[in-house]
């Protein structure tokens, strides 16, 4: 059996993204569920912002301030 495919550049190329895209879902969630956990309503405005974002790095920022918040708009104010 050929396995050179799985030591190409192309498979180690969908992996990474493939990896990347799973941290941004969970990101997402995970800024979510501190919402849920805290009982602040999420205006589906904000949720389709949240799970729109796929940098991960924004996702962070934005799950470190949900913790914080008092209404979820306040998530994406900051610097």
């Amino acid at each position: 059996m050929d396995l050179s495919f799985y030591k190409s550049f192309l498979f180690e190329e969908a992996r990474d993204q493939g990896r990347n895209q799973g941290e941004v879902r969970r990101g997402a969630q995970d800024i979510l569920d501190v919402f849920e956990v805290r009982d602040i309503n999420v205006p589906e405005a904000v949720r389709e912002r949240i799970i729109s974002c796929d940098d991960p790095e924004v996702l962070r920022q934005w799950h470190r301030r949900a913790v914080v918040v008092g209404v979820a708009e306040d998530v994406f104010v900051g610097g």
